[in-house]
């Protein structure tokens, strides 16, 4: 076997024979990594070929595929799943450190071995000690088999000798094989686990989980052909200092994708949140300056959440525009809008934006409530306190319809939110504002 070492990009594969700043493929920068690859001829087999026989392909719908899921008995996690875990997938599950990968990882195994599995945990970070310490805080009475080990072939050995029905793998960035000649957390390295890994779920229909890190920018850290080999991809996110986490699906071959799940972390652990909107909604002071109630989809479900807006008399040049949870160009952007058709005259003053709950908000329906949450601050009155709002804003003002508009207002009126605030009763955020506070004008 001959090796050279070539150089990968991380965000889109492709191989350099050097390194270089910049990948010439898709121009990023910093991306190219070292690895290590065979360039020595191989044997290849001619005559010895057969013809395989070919399966026809699983009906749509088929019966057969429900009695391949292992329910964990945790509603949102295998509403995020899709029903479970499929007797022969490889999940990875990523998130920030601290985030609580691991007591959710140890909730999922004392939930599988509840049902009768028997269930393995291979650490590669963490002593037996640690784990099962952690496992007592969290109070869990099932049996799981706890190994610590980084050396990929010792593991596949263990699974091949005990037989396991769930196993999870902690992290998948600590381990390694003696088969390529790297240390672990390399591009090879994670690639070669992955796939072996793959191999022994597919070939003995064992779900395996495999435990992922995130890089500085919130990405999971390896190389990309680690989301490609997976079934699927969750992520877990939240802020340290708020007690919300949702578990979010951004691959899944089982199942629908950007499905989430909510928990709260507690002292016992995760929490299933089966009501998000009355938990995100607590605390919330009567008739607020500044806050505004939006309806915001996540995958299938729909969530009140409260947005809060502060103005005040800038004392420098330049005034300060912050978001916490909103995205600060799309916060710009509203800004200027409210500054042209809306004469909220924001010129010279400080806005901030907070989004309760340590929630973020991506989509363009929470524009209006952003708006009016705005107004409601420079105003120094508060929103009717049945009103929520959504809508997305145009550069003129205009107000636009967001996707299932009826879904979000059963949700909102299930919640005691009997007015909203949409495109189907006003044309521009102008219109809204001068309804809403018509001594303003």
């Amino acid at each position: 076997m001959k090796l050279k070492s070539i150089y990968v990009c991380t965000a889109c594969s492709a191989q350099h024979p050097k390194w270089g700043g910049q990948c010439s493929r898709c121009g990023a920068w910093n991306t190219l990594a070292e690895d290590v690859v065979n360039v020595g001829k191989t044997e290849t087999r001619r005559g010895g070929s057969a013809a395989l026989p070919v399966k026809p392909a699983v009906v749509v719908g088929d019966l057969r595929l429900k009695e391949k899921r292992q329910v964990t008995g945790m509603g949102e996690l295998d509403r995020v799943l899709g029903g479970g875990f499929m007797e022969d997938s490889l999940v990875l599950l990523a998130g920030d450190p601290g985030i609580g990968k691991s007591t959710l990882t140890l909730q999922i195994c004392d939930k599988m071995a509840g049902l009768g599995k028997k269930v393995l945990y291979f650490s590669g970070e963490e002593s037996v000690g640690q784990i099962a310490s952690r496992a007592n805080r969290l109070k869990l009475k099932n049996e799981v088999g706890l190994i610590n080990l980084n050396d990929l072939e010792s593991i596949l050995a263990t699974i091949e000798a005990e037989r396991p029905e769930f196993v999870v793998v902690d992290s998948v960035q600590v381990m390694a094989s003696d088969e390529i000649p790297s240390q672990a957390g390399s591009i090879s390295q994670v690639r070669y686990v992955a796939e072996q890994l793959m191999q022994i779920a597919k070939g003995k229909k064992i779900p395996i989980l495999l435990i992922g890190h995130v890089n500085k920018e919130g990405n999971l850290a390896g190389p990309q052909v680690l989301t490609h080999l997976v079934d699927t991809v969750l992520f877990l996110e939240g802020d340290n200092f708020h007690q919300f986490r949702l578990l979010r699906s951004t691959k899944n071959r089982f199942g629908a994708v950007d499905e989430v799940g909510v928990f709260a972390m507690e002292s016992g652990g995760l929490k299933e949140v089966s009501n998000p909107s009355a938990l995100f909604l607590e605390g919330r002071a009567k008739n607020p300056i500044g806050s505004c109630i939006v309806p915001i989809l996540e995958g299938t479900r729909v969530f009140l959440v409260e947005v809060q807006a502060l103005t005040n008399y800038t004392q420098f040049g330049y005034p300060k525009r912050t978001a916490s949870g909103f995205d600060l160009n799309r916060l710009n952007i509203i800004i200027a809008i409210l500054n042209r058709y809306a004469n909220m005259k924001l010129d010279s003053t400080d806005v901030y934006v907070n989004v309760v709950g340590g929630l973020k908000l991506n989509e363009p329906a929470a524009d209006l409530a952003v708006a009016l949450a705005i107004a409601s601050s420079k105003l120094k009155k508060p929103l009717p306190a049945t009103m929520a709002a959504l809508g997305e804003l145009g550069l003129s003002g205009e107000l636009r319809q967001v996707p299932q508009m009826e879904k979000r207002l059963k949700e909102a009126e299930k919640m005691g939110f009997k007015k909203t605030a949409s495109a189907t009763k006003f044309r521009s955020v102008q219109e809204t504002i001068s309804l809403i506070y018509p001594q303003s004008n």
